[in-house]
């Protein structure tokens, strides 16, 4: 009986070693799944140099090669017109290009119809350009490029047009700093969707930090295809930072589907022109709550942190020393019924209901507007709750309340604080 109960565990232990090896392995297959597949589209290198695109040219000639030719110093001419530079001979001009780049071309016999893109060289350019050649960049900007079609949201979960529309812009004579993401592996699991709602600095300070950037930069294209082979109408809307800034938006269309890449292309170029727009005004610049080794807080914030340290010195004051009889207002923990000694000010402990900013400015208006009322401090803000102000006032604890509910508050009354609300 022994030899069979030794069996039977012999048998088992093997099925269950075939069970564990089993739900490993399709446990790596659940996580691989989740980074593997066909994602990640790598940005081009990007290079100082100026380009100029969409330059379109329609020549004439005895052959398509010589109308070739002509088109291409054409478009090298007209492509310096749109650089404000200085009138050059077309030789001139060409020892300043350093490559054209064929965004469409159509050769015949003897003509040549194309739309082309001119780069060149911004050091041997810019003596000629002036200032135009050396123009100030932004902070490095993550870029995260969203993509809402049939009720979908998607950054880097699987290629998408729109993700590669950024990743072939040539970003080099752009004033952007870009920051472009492969979107291979674990960035399709870090930068999703869901990261552009989140307000914690600490979730932005870590992903900002996998890819060492400033602040971030979210492009949305809207698209909407109107029915199979149509046009396809496009809402592109411009956003930047952690609390989601809006800095402009623009609408597209596109004649049918595979006219979309053309149509993104110049999404793109335009999505530029509104960042550049922003660096130039002062809005495109870090927010300085993302840096947690040397946090910036603004003015409003830091008088608030000043009153508060303010309080609390009077209030330890308050706590050590002995009542005073000389004039002048003195800090005294004064009594609930009975009021202070005259000269002297009592600190009362207040609660505010602010459901939002506007709520809380008005409170603290109308309490600072009291009468008897000689200072106030802001002990703690929680927009959306209850925050907590001190309040030094000339009389006891009931006839505050009394003086908040003829400034219209609801008071409710405890032994040494008061609540109030509208």
């Amino acid at each position: 009986m022994s030899q069979a109960i030794s069996l039977q565990h012999a048998l088992r232990r093997p099925a269950i070693l075939a069970i564990m090896l089993a739900a490993f392995c399709a446990l790596g297959v659940a996580v691989w799944a989740q980074v593997g597949g066909e994602r990640g589209i790598a940005p081009v290198a990007s290079t100082s140099d100026i380009q100029v695109s969409g330059v379109e040219v329609d020549v004439h000639a005895d052959t398509g090669t010589e109308a070739r030719e002509k088109a291409w110093v054409e478009a090298q001419r007209k492509a310096w017109e749109r650089l404000d530079g200085p009138e050059l001979s077309d030789s001139q001009i060409e020892g300043l290009v350093s490559a054209i780049v064929i965004e469409r071309e159509r050769l015949g016999p003897k003509r040549y119809i194309a739309t082309l893109g001119v780069v060149f060289d911004r050091q041997r350019a810019s003596r000629y350009l002036g200032a135009q050649g050396e123009a100030t960049r932004s902070a490095p900007m993550l870029l995260l490029p969203v993509t809402v079609s049939a009720g979908t949201q998607m950054i880097y979960e699987q290629r998408n047009p729109w993700q590669r529309a950024w990743a072939e812009y040539q970003a080099g004579q752009s004033r952007i700093d870009y920051v472009r993401p492969a979107g291979a592996g674990g960035d399709s699991l870090l930068l999703t969707y869901g990261q552009t709602g989140r307000r914690s600095r600490t979730w932005w300070r870590n992903a900002l930090d996998q890819f060492g950037a400033a602040d971030v930069l979210v492009p949305i294209a809207n698209l909407r295809y109107t029915y199979p082979g149509g046009p396809v109408e496009g809402t592109f809307t411009a956003r930047f930072g952690p609390d989601d800034y809006f800095l402009g938006s623009f609408e597209m269309t596109a004649a049918s589907p595979a006219e979309l890449p053309a149509m993104l292309d110049k999404a793109v170029v335009r999505f530029n022109r509104l960042f550049e727009t922003a660096l130039a005004n002062g809005t495109l610049k870090p927010d300085p709550t993302l840096n947690i080794g040397t946090p910036e807080l603004s003015p409003a914030l830091q008088r608030l942190l000043e009153l508060g340290r303010s309080v609390r010195a009077q209030d330890q004051a308050a706590a050590t020393a002995e009542p005073t009889t000389e004039s002048g207002d003195a800090i005294t923990a004064a009594p609930i019924r009975t009021p202070p000694p005259e000269g002297s000010v009592a600190l009362y402990t207040v609660q505010v209901a602010t459901p939002d900013a506007s709520a809380f400015d008005t409170a603290v208006s109308s309490v600072r507007g009291t009468p008897g009322v000689r200072n106030t401090g802001i002990r703690s803000t929680a927009i959306g709750g209850t925050s907590v102000m001190t309040v030094s006032y000339s009389g006891t604890i009931a006839q505050l309340a009394d003086a908040l509910r003829a400034r219209g508050f609801t008071v409710s009354q405890g032994s040494n604080a008061l609540a109030i609300s509208r």
